[in-house]
C-alpha cells in the first residue's frame, strides 16, 4: 500500500526568506522548489508562494503578496534573499515542470534560476514506456508515495491558508530531491543523462519564449 507523504512543518515567512534559512539552504548542494500561483497565465495570474525543502527535510513556504509585487518596485529588488539563493551557482535547483516555475520567478520577481534539473523533463527522457509524467505518478513509481491533489485547484493568494493547502503544498517540495536521484540513475544507465544535462540548460529559454508569447517555435 502506497505510504504517505513526509510528515513536514513548513516554516512560512511573508515577502522573502529570513537570514537563517537562507544560510541554511545554500549550505546544501540542491534544493527542491515549486510555486502556487493564481492560475496557468504568467503575466495575469501573480505568484503567491514559493516553497522550498533541502536534503534535511527543513520545508518553508514565502508567501508573496500583492505589496511584495508593487509595480513601483523592480522584480529583482523584491525579494533578494530568494534571489540570492536561486540565483546561486552552487546549487542546484530542482524543479517538477521547471518551465512554468522559471518563468513566474523570472517574470514576478526578476529572478534567473541557475542551475536547475526539472523531474519531469528527466521523467518524459527516462521513462518512455509511459506517458504520464506527473510529479504523483513519478513518486508512486520510484518511491511509493502517493500525493493527495485535492488542494490544487485553490485560491493561494487568501491570508489565512488551510491546513490541507499547507500540506498540499510542503509535500510537493518534500521528495523532489530523492525523485531526482532515481531518475538520475535511469538516465545514467540508458546513456541519455549527457543528454538531460542539455535540456536542462534550455530551460531558461524555453520560459523566456513562454513568456514573450513564442509557441511553436521549433515547429515546421
Amino acid at each position: 500500500m502506497p505510504q504517505r507523504p513526509p510528515d513536514v512543518k513548513p516554516e512560512i515567512v511573508q515577502g522573502d526568506l529570513s537570514e537563517e534559512l537562507l544560510e541554511a539552504y545554500l549550505k546544501g548542494p540542491d534544493l527542491a522548489i515549486d510555486t502556487e500561483t493564481l492560475g496557468l497565465q504568467t503575466r495575469r495570474d501573480r505568484l503567491c508562494l514559493v516553497q522550498l525543502c533541502n536534503r534535511d527535510m527543513k520545508g518553508a513556504i514565502v508567501r508573496i503578496s500583492r505589496d511584495t509585487l508593487d509595480p513601483g518596485r523592480p522584480p529583482a529588488e523584491r525579494t533578494p534573499r530568494l534571489k540570492r539563493l536561486l540565483e546561486d551557482p552552487k546549487v542546484l535547483k530542482v524543479f517538477h515542470f521547471a518551465r512554468f516555475d522559471v518563468a513566474a520567478l523570472r517574470h514576478w520577481l526578476g529572478i534567473e534560476v541557475a542551475p536547475l534539473y526539472c523531474t519531469r523533463t528527466a521523467s518524459k527522457l527516462a521513462r518512455t514506456y509511459t506517458d504520464r509524467h506527473g510529479l504523483k505518478y513519478n513518486l508512486l513509481e520510484f518511491l511509493d508515495v502517493e500525493l493527495d491533489k485535492a488542494a490544487q485547484q485553490s485560491d493561494w493568494s487568501r491570508p489565512d491558508l488551510s491546513e490541507e493547502q499547507i500540506r498540499y503544498a510542503i509535500a510537493d517540495v518534500t521528495l523532489l530531491l530523492p525523485l531526482m536521484d532515481k531518475l538520475q540513475d535511469m538516465l545514467q544507465r540508458e546513456g541519455r543523462d549527457v543528454l538531460a544535462g542539455e535540456c536542462m540548460r534550455a530551460i531558461p529559454t524555453i520560459a523566456q519564449l513562454d513568456l514573450e508569447g513564442f509557441e511553436g517555435l521549433f515547429e515546421h
